[in-house]
């Protein structure tokens, strides 16, 4: 019975939060270790579908980093990264477009349709909605320049389609590949396609899914709140540093196109994103404008 109880409370405490965000869209970052632990995948998609049917619009951009990796190592291809973004030739772009937009894209559809959901597939190919330059240039570790091939920087998004989509009752699933201005794919990180396509949405939330638990202080504290200003403060400090740096350039570039707030939550723990957004205390860092 005490059980019972607990779960009606947990219900009480996320009643203030459905209704607040009811009608509301979130752009929610899906990649890290929840996209290949089977439990986690399911559980993911059991909550995507969730927030659909509590009146939540969410719209899903994915990476498939690990997923690429094992395609290319089986084909025998050797693949380098820049600052975490992928040294893309020709053959490689057929691999990351075969695998995001494929394999990747369409289990994740399958498993939010086998939860309840109505989820549609999308690359940014389709209706050219995702609108990408050439990233000519980038500096090596050890200050060569090179060209990293077929990678881009979304300089617009066109959202007409994604609209649509959450209009009719589905939940879009995007895999980040752009067009250029001739039409030919570009490999684009994921991270900035959710910033990018959250802004342009007007999105309530952003929610980027990490395989970490979020923002910590010099004390090694999680940080559960933080503003533009203060992380600003934290990165000349050096306490944020390394692969978070990406992740609040994304939100920062969110929150000045209109988006609300951006968390960055672990995408390890089972429900992060049902504990982050329906609950007081919530589990990883919001950043919002400030």
């Amino acid at each position: 019975m005490r059980e019972l109880i607990d779960k009606a409370h947990v219900l009480h405490e996320a009643l203030p939060y459905i209704q607040r965000f009811h009608g509301a869209t979130f752009v929610v970052k899906y990649g890290g270790h929840a996209m290949v632990d089977e439990r986690l995948k399911s559980s993911f998609a059991r909550d995507v579908a969730l927030l659909k049917y509590v009146g939540i619009h969410p719209v899903v951009v994915h990476g498939g980093g690990p997923q690429i990796d094992q395609m290319l190592s089986t084909m025998g291809v050797v693949s380098e990264r820049i600052d975490g973004l992928r040294v893309t030739d020709d053959k490689t772009m057929e691999v990351v477009e075969m695998v995001l937009a494929g394999t990747v894209n369409q289990d994740i559809v399958s498993l939010i349709c086998g939860h309840g959901g109505r989820a549609v597939g999308l690359s940014g190919k389709d209706d050219l909605f995702l609108q990408a330059k050439k990233v000519t240039t980038m500096k090596t570790k050890s200050g060569t320049v090179v060209d990293p091939g077929r990678v881009g920087e979304i300089h617009r998004v066109k959202p007409d389609i994604v609209k649509r989509l959450v209009e009719a009752g589905f939940i879009p699933v995007i895999a980040p590949i752009a067009v250029d201005e001739n039409g030919a794919s570009l490999n684009v990180n994921a991270d900035f396609v959710a910033s990018r396509v959250a802004a342009a949405l007007g999105a309530e939330k952003l929610v980027l899914l990490t395989d970490i638990e979020g923002v910590r202080g010099r004390d090694g504290s999680l940080l559960p709140h933080l503003d533009q200003r203060e992380v600003t403060r934290l990165v000349e400090e050096g306490t944020i540093a390394g692969g978070m740096i990406p992740k609040v350039r994304c939100a920062f570039e969110a929150l000045d196109g209109g988006t609300k707030k951006v968390h960055i939550v672990d995408g390890r723990m089972e429900h992060a994103i049902l504990v982050e957004i329906f609950t007081d205390k919530g589990v990883g860092t919001e950043i919002v404008v400030g």
